[in-house]
């Protein structure tokens, strides 16, 4: 390659020379042209041998860096390749090992079966014997029982009859002795122990007496807001009970007007809408509504936190809003002057001592007896009893099934599954029967409960009444032989259309109706 480039480089210059040659007609200076080329010719020669001996130094140089990398190369294959043959080694080493272990094993498991198959034999040998020993024992056995039959005159199955019968009648003799002495052990303390419990009960719970009347007083400063809450030709006072539901009574009362009305919560909007228009002076219909509406919320936010505040005092936890809302709807309902908020709370109280005494669940007893009167403060008017609305209120919240049937349950309307109903219903009693509760006297309790059972003797056929439940409910006992099972339910509905015209009573009456035959007679 370098030689052509020389013949190259020689050729371009003997043809540059050549062409100056021919363009010099002055033939006096073709000599010193000549001369001028042959220096040309042989700098050119030289350079072309200083460039032949770069290019071989060049070459020489990469033979001796590919010689250099091929060794390298062929040292870290020889290294690697030991590497291997080193890890091959030690697993060729290791399933050596492994190989050993096996064997040694299987020489072990091959001891352990010739030592199983002698035992197996052996057993056998055994098993043979004990059979053996069976039909000779069962042979015996066999024998002594005909001998026992032969002497006794009875056969193998009469005999087992007569002692299982002889047994049995020892055993049922002695049942019934231990059952008898149970029970009236049980009779001599359970009244006893009965009244132990709820009078710890009630000694551990603090009561309070609450008188409210049925209708609210507002008291002003003088006669002359009278005519400004009437307004003119009645306007103020009309627009007033239309947006309060309230009947209010402007009479000759000095400095008081009447609210009166069945649901204490309008009653309540009622006074503080009033107490608000009094003091603002600006009574219009068109203000009247404003302030009623404002009114209610406020009195829906203090429901609101008077059920918050109950709850917490309590300790009831989880319960649902709604659930929470109805508490707080207590604090404005009364029963016979009793506030429920406040009976609710005690009789919370009173399941919650009571139930720790029988073992149960605290907390849960608490809950029940809070909610157990749920039912009496609903949004909706409903003719269901009070304790069955509940039950249906602590469903849909999702209560305890044992909750649901302690609310449905304390007032016997359905069949009480749990210990808790009876205890919710036993403080029911305690908070309502206790002196001051109510403001219903004794006198008169008592009278009408006479009355109701006076009512339902004037009927045909009706041979006992009975008030129970503190006049909640009545149950007629009837002759069998003068109605029939269709006439009965017709005279449960007669007396409950009576109760309703002629009496006066809170809440409602269950009237039971109860028609049994029974056949006697005397074994002389």
């Amino acid at each position: 390659m370098t030689e052509a480039i020389i013949a190259i480089v020689s050729l371009a210059m003997g043809g540059g020379v050549a062409w100056i040659i021919a363009s010099k007609n002055n033939s006096t200076k073709a000599a010193e042209i000549e001369a001028k080329a042959e220096s040309i010719l042989a700098k050119a020669e030289s350079q072309g041998e200083a460039i032949k001996s770069k290019a071989d130094s060049y070459k020489r140089e990469r033979e001796l860096e590919a010689k250099e990398k091929f060794h390298k190369l062929k040292n870290t294959h020889n290294e690697t390749t030991r590497e291997k043959e080193k890890e091959l080694d030690l697993r060729f080493n290791e399933l050596k090992r492994k190989e050993q272990s096996l064997d040694a094993k299987l020489a072990y498991n091959k001891e352990k079966e010739s030592e199983l198959e002698a035992s197996k034999k052996n057993l056998q040998s055994q098993l043979e014997i004990v059979r053996q020993k069976q039909e000779e024992l069962k042979e015996q056995i066999s024998a002594q029982i005909s001998q026992l039959e032969e002497i006794s005159g009875l056969t193998k199955e009469e005999a087992k009859a007569r002692m299982i019968d002889a047994v049995s009648k020892d055993a049922r003799t002695e049942a019934l002795t231990q059952q008898k002495l149970i029970i009236e052990e049980a009779k001599l303390t359970a009244n006893k122990d009965a009244k132990r419990m709820i009078l710890q009960t009630i000694q551990r719970t603090a009561a309070e007496q609450a008188i409210e009347n049925s209708v609210t007083v507002f008291n002003i400063d003088n006669d002359d807001i009278k005519g400004r809450i009437i307004g003119r030709e009645g306007r103020n006072i009309r627009a007033l009970e239309a947006a309060t539901g309230i009947e209010i009574i402007v009479d000759d009362t000095p400095e008081a007007i009447i609210l009166s009305g069945f649901d204490p919560v309008r009653r309540e909007i009622a006074r503080l809408s009033l107490h608000r228009l009094v003091a603002d002076g600006r009574i219009h219909p068109a203000r009247i509504e404003e302030v009623v509406e404002k009114t209610r919320k406020d009195v829906e936010q203090e429901i609101n936190e008077y059920g918050e505040k109950t709850v917490i005092d309590l300790g009831v936890n989880g319960l649902h809003p709604e659930l929470i809302r109805m508490v707080g709807r207590m604090r404005f309902r009364s029963s016979y002057g009793q506030n429920l908020l406040k009976h609710s709370r005690e009789v919370a109280n009173l399941c919650a001592t009571m139930a720790a005494e029988f073992g149960l669940d605290a907390k849960r007893a608490k809950r029940a007896g809070l909610l157990h009167d749920i039912g009496k403060v609903p949004d909706s008017d409903s003719e269901m009893p009070h304790a069955l609305l509940g039950m249906k209120l602590c469903e849909k919240y999702g209560e305890h099934p044992e909750v649901c049937n302690a609310v449905g349950a304390h007032h016997d309307e359905i069949e009480m599954t749990n210990l808790y109903s009876p205890i919710i219903q036993a403080c029911d009693a305690i908070s309502g029967s206790r002196p001051g509760a109510r403001r219903e006297d004794s006198e008169n309790y008592v009278k009408r409960l006479q009355d109701l059972e006076k009512l339902a003797l004037g009927f045909e056929g009706v041979e006992k009444s009975f008030a129970i439940q503190a006049g909640r409910e009545l149950r007629v006992i009837v002759n069998s032989d003068s109605l029939d099972d269709k006439q009965a339910d017709l005279l449960s509905f007669d007396i409950s259309q009576k109760i309703m015209k002629e009496m006066i009573y809170p809440g409602q009456i269950k009237i039971t109706v109860i028609r049994e035959r029974r056949a006697v007679n005397y074994a002389k």
